[in-house]
């Protein structure tokens, strides 16, 4: 049922859920590095392959290959760093958005409405234009396929563990209840079937079916590279060209969504994971699922929390499930006919709204006001498109840091010198803001004092700080003033050393140069720095 669902969210035909299903757990199995993470196909990959793949089944396939081969080619460059850059406020503003779109796009199989446009707002508008038209028999079912997966679900988070001293009754009984609760997804749906087989026998069927899924296993071979369309073929080309951002966005989301997942299990249990390794699983899965017509798969949540519980203790679990999906496309596909509709949206909707988590926009109100903004843009944006949505949040949360880089916190103590004091690391960006207060308080002062610039958080500087720090140097002695540097770490120092910077003293600690700053600075006695003649990196 949950491949099913998932193929229903990517707009593709049913049976291409259950062809992503298998190949990437015999792959991980191999290849992986937690060993509770299951590959298949999930609900916000589905979301994203359903804005690229324009419910094509050929793009849907080659959007797998090609992303495979990102992914192999990411990992072979050791590129799983690029994941740092997605803040938490992005991916929490990604995945809530998510949950009400998906839910809110399968209302319409709930209610039984047909032609709804895929588009958020389009589909809000028509749908509550349309609801009169709602068939009661999708709608009943639907709904209590609702309150039975929310029972379930409420059930499970509060049974208590059985212990091994309890009767072997209770023991058996609490088997049972949580293989009800575990397994919920697959009960509701096999009940919602019994009920539409009944509807068939009797002559009447109130309710829409999945239909015919065809049986067999998919055929090993390439994904095809070109479409035939009604007025001609699409190249190759075009069709890399449609897919555009989501080359990039579906790679990273599926690694971003696999390391997340493996990262919470593997905190639990006390291992490690590469991501770089993970990329190339993932990899590797993506481009030999598209080989037997799968589309773009990642790690998924529910069947990696089922593998946990169940006492999964290496990824060769991943060989019996993918045996299973097998066995099923080989054999019991007839059966997936009499399937419901009603039933997969019930099932979509009650493993999706779990995502939405309205207690982050809270937590960062109090925690940090400004991670709001990257969280608020993403999350706003993917009601519109949902590659828009995570650049924009991604772009938000950079140029946040880099003003934070640009403007790091600088504290000015007054006293017979200007102790001036970087809160962080000095970067580039950052020397004009340096130059320009530094200048500012040292003028401003009566008498005007000089500067002694303590270094302690810079780790390491560039050619275009040290530039700057030159014409520091060079506008203070304008002005009768010097500077002095203290508590400089090695890097920095041969740095510094290095440009042969004229006038340029250094204190070994930050007390030693207020003991000895005032007399030194202001111009007698013998001088415990270093000091050169002149400078050579500025034009005359």
């Amino acid at each position: 049922p949950s491949s099913q669902r998932c193929a229903g969210a990517a707009f593709v035909p049913v049976q291409y859920g259950l062809y992503s299903s298998f190949m990437g757990c015999f792959v991980y199995c191999f290849l992986g590095t937690a060993k509770d993470v299951t590959l298949g196909p999930t609900a916000i990959m589905s979301l994203l392959v359903s804005s690229y793949a324009f419910h094509e089944p050929v793009y849907a396939v080659l959007l797998a290959f090609l992303s495979g081969c990102i992914q192999l080619a990411m990992g072979l460059l050791h590129l799983g760093f690029l994941l740092d850059f997605i803040s938490y406020p992005v991916i929490k503003g990604f995945t809530s958005a998510a949950s009400i779109t998906i839910s809110f796009n399968q209302v319409k199989n709930i209610l039984g409405l047909r032609g709804i446009p895929r588009q958020f707002f389009l589909q809000v508008y028509e749908t509550l234009w349309r609801i009169g038209e709602t068939r009661a028999g999708d709608a009943v079912l639907g709904l209590a396929c609702l309150a039975v997966l929310a029972g379930l679900r409420a059930m499970k988070s509060r049974l208590p563990r059985a212990a091994r001293v309890e009767p072997l009754a209770a023991r058996v009984s609490y088997l049972i209840v949580w293989t009800s609760t575990t397994a919920r997804n697959a009960l509701v749906v096999l009940f919602a079937g019994l009920v539409a087989y009944s509807f068939q026998v009797m002559g009447s069927q109130p309710l829409t079916l999945t239909g015919s899924i065809p049986q067999g296993l998919p055929a090993f071979r390439l994904p095809r590279f070109s479409m035939a369309a009604p007025n001609g073929t699409v190249p190759f080309r075009s069709m890399v060209e449609d897919m555009g951002v989501g080359l990039a966005v579906v790679p990273l989301m599926g690694l971003l969504e696999t390391v997340a997942i493996a990262k919470a299990f593997a905190s639990q249990n006390d291992y490690r994971i590469d991501p770089n390794q993970e990329l190339l699983a993932l990899g590797f899965a993506n481009v030999l699922g598209s080989f037997v017509s799968s589309y773009p798969i990642t790690g998924s949540f529910g069947r990696t929390a089922v593998n946990a519980q169940s006492g999964v203790c290496t990824p060769a679990g991943g060989l019996v499930t993918g045996a299973l999906v097998l066995l099923s496309l080989a054999y019991l596909t007839s059966l997936f006919y009499y399937i419901p509709k009603a039933a997969l949206a019930a099932v979509i909707i009650s493993a999706v709204v779990p995502m939405f988590d309205a207690g982050i926009f809270r937590t960062l109100w109090r925690v940090k006001r400004l991670d709001l903004v990257p969280l608020c843009v993403t999350f706003l944006l993917c009601f519109w498109e949902v590659q828009y949505g995570i650049v924009a949040g991604v772009l938000v949360s950079g140029i946040l840091l880099l003003y934070s880089i640009a403007r790091p916190p600088i504290k000015v103590s007054e006293g017979d010198v200007l102790l001036v004091q970087l809160g962080s690391s000095l970067h580039f960006p950052a020397i004009e803001c340096l130059r320009d207060t530094v200048c500012t308080r040292a003028l401003a002062a009566s008498p005007p004092r000089s500067v002694i610039l303590d270094c302690c958080h810079i780790s390491s500087i560039d050619y275009t700080v040290v530039v700057g720090l030159v014409e520091l140097l060079q506008e203070l002695r304008k002005h009768g003033l010097s500077l002095a540097f203290c508590s400089l770490q090695d890097p920095v120092l041969q740095v510094l050393l290095s440009a042969d910077l004229e006038g340029f003293q250094h204190f070994p600690s930050r007390e030693e140069a207020e003991r000895c700053g005032g007399a030194e600075l202001g111009g007698g006695g013998t001088a415990p720095f270093t000091s050169t003649s002149e400078s050579s990196l500025l034009p005359a």
